[in-house]
């Protein structure tokens, strides 16, 4: 191209007003219309992915749209205008125009590649922009957004457990900042991480992502699973997915109940097993057996059920790997189950309580027992395991064994408060709760016999105490005693594992009561549920049973008690 001057062997020649049009101003708003449509339009999913891209994206896209805007503008305004442009091969007017719409191209699929191909992680080049992009979502609270939230969190869920400093097996018994003395100042990523694992236990997102995202927390226990990590700060996270699934009856818990009901995921239970078929992880992380203290006191049959089998899971996990120590996780859970029938009392006066929640709850208990005594019966009783836990033998040290017996014993002492009406009484106390655990054969397996014989040795202890201390604790369980089992020895064999305590009540009964009566007639009254009176004059204690149904008149059973020893001396 001919030129038109030269200064210092530099020649310059004037733009051709028409020459080929690659790229220009009116290509530029075309472009941008389209992309400013696709960003507008796109949800809060691609919005997230770009803010926490590895690299500035929404920064750099401003400076480079603006600058080839820019450059495009001045570039036809030159061509209009024929000024003088650099004479020379190295930069045409049509490789000038390919460049600039190369970049605005560039521009567009860095955009698709982090909303679309490969949304970003959390890592080392975005941790920080990644943790103020998580804790603005969270902080706004809005629920569409946080299930979207949610989801994305899964893709980073390898990189924060990862990235997150394991606090070791014993975090739970060295203080706190015991642990911050020993150890330097953790890097950048690694601080991210641990706040991003506080900042997601946030209510508002685990109920986001039990509800719409379950994959999530499934992705965060996998990965500490197979990564042996569960020293990681997840207690308050794990606390809140499982509370949150407990509240909301259309969570997995639910869903991953058994296969007969909930099909293949029932079979399979893939996020129950992979937080509670390791108790290292359970036992380590310590809150994932611990429901909201308040709201557990809310809960129903359903949801204590679903907790139940939580801790069956894990229980089982325990037994298998040979309950090497003390689980305190699965003893408190044990606590809260106990706990799920101490409102029974209120049931004391009502003459219907056949489908309240109270008795459904007692059952869930109870075949919560029935099922952890199966889970020891799959393992021989352990050599160390004793009867009887005496001082002689050194401090008694307690085993599951111990915990189940006390459990039964709690659930029976909640069930004594039932006193009222006759019929009400024996169904909660003898069909929902004795019967089940201790007549017709019932938990005859090792472990089972082992856990009845100490159950028994319980509640003799307690009754026996009464000799030294009179208690309205005592009272109630010899009055549940003798309401299930009878004022006399029965024939047959459906009840022989209770026959030894049997005979053991009636004794200390026919010995003691009197004595009870005239020391303290309250709480003697105590220890008899409706239809059991006291006939104080021909020193005996009467079971009524009243003319109802197929019984044309009532019929009467006595036991006899030995009068008090004043009573008894003033005779002779």
């Amino acid at each position: 191209m001919p030129s038109d001057r030269c200064w210092a062997e530099v020649c310059f020649f004037s733009l051709n007003t028409n020459g080929t049009k690659l790229f220009g101003f009116s290509e530029l708003l075309a472009g941008l219309a389209l992309m400013v449509l696709a960003w507008t339009i796109a949800d809060v999913r691609y919005r997230f992915r770009v803010r926490t891209a590895p690299i500035p994206l929404q920064g750099l896209t401003f400076f480079v749209v603006a600058a080839v805007g820019v450059l495009t503008l001045l570039t036809d305004l030159w061509r209009a205008q024929g000024w003088l442009v650099p004479a020379g091969n190295l930069l045409t007017p049509a490789a000038w125009q390919a460049i600039l719409a190369g970049l605005l191209l560039f521009t567009f699929l860095t955009w698709t590649w982090f909303a679309f191909i490969r949304p970003p992680t959390f890592g080392k080049h975005n941790a920080q922009r990644y943790a103020r992009t998580l804790y603005r979502f969270i902080l706004r609270g809005a629920p569409a957004e946080l299930g979207v939230i949610a989801d994305e969190l899964a893709h980073s869920a390898r990189a924060l457990v990862r990235y997150a400093t394991d606090r070791g097996a014993l975090k739970n018994y060295v203080p706190e900042h015991a642990q911050d003395q020993r150890r330097p100042a953790p890097p950048k990523v690694e601080a991210y991480a641990n706040d991003l694992l506080l900042l997601i236990a946030d209510r508002r997102l685990c109920r986001a992502i039990v509800e719409s995202s379950p994959g999530t927390a499934l992705a965060i226990f996998q990965e500490m699973g197979e990564a042996k990590k569960y020293g990681i700060q997840v207690e308050t996270f794990a606390r809140n997915i499982v509370t949150q699934a407990l509240e909301n009856k259309d969570s997995f818990l639910y869903h991953e109940a058994e296969g007969y009901e909930s099909g293949l995921i029932g079979y399979h239970k893939p996020l129950s097993q992979a937080m509670f078929s390791n108790h290292d992880m359970v036992e380590i992380v310590g809150t994932m057996l611990d429901p909201d203290i308040w709201g557990k006191t809310q809960w129903d049959a359903a949801q204590w059920e679903a907790y139940c089998r939580l801790v069956l899971m894990a229980f089982r996990a325990y037994i298998k790997e040979g309950a090497r120590n003390h689980s305190f996780v699965l003893y408190r859970a044990k606590g809260y189950i106990e706990s799920a029938a101490s409102d029974l009392y209120k049931l004391n006066g009502l003459s219907s309580t056949w489908d309240n929640d109270a008795v459904q709850r007692l059952r869930v208990v109870v075949d919560f027992i029935k099922d952890a005594v199966k889970v020891l019966d799959e393992k021989a009783v352990p050599g160390h395991v004793r009867l009887r836990s005496r001082e002689a033998h050194g401090h008694p040290r307690e085993n599951f064994y111990d915990h189940l017996a006390s459990m039964i014993f709690e659930v029976i002492f909640h069930a004594s408060s039932v006193k009222s009406p006759q019929d009400e009484c024996w169904t909660i106390q003898h069909n929902s709760l004795w019967s089940e655990l201790f007549n017709f054969n019932r938990l005859d397996g090792a472990a089972g016999r082992v856990v009845k014989f100490k159950t028994r040795r319980l509640l003799y202890d307690e009754i026996v105490e009464m000799e030294g201390f009179p208690n309205f604790k005592g009272a109630r369980i010899l009055g549940f005693c003798l309401n299930v089992m009878g004022l006399k020895r029965r024939e047959g064999d459906y009840d022989k594992d209770s026959r030894a305590l049997h005979t053991a009540v009636l004794a200390w009964t026919q010995q003691h009561y009197a004595s009870l009566y005239r020391y303290n007639p309250r709480v003697a009254q105590a220890c008899l549920v409706d239809g059991l009176t006291y006939d104080s004059r021909n020193h005996r204690i009467v079971k009524t049973y009243l003319a109802e149904g197929l019984r044309r008149e009532a019929h009467y059973v006595y036991l006899e008690v030995d009068p008090a020893p004043e009573i008894q001396e003033a005779r002779e």
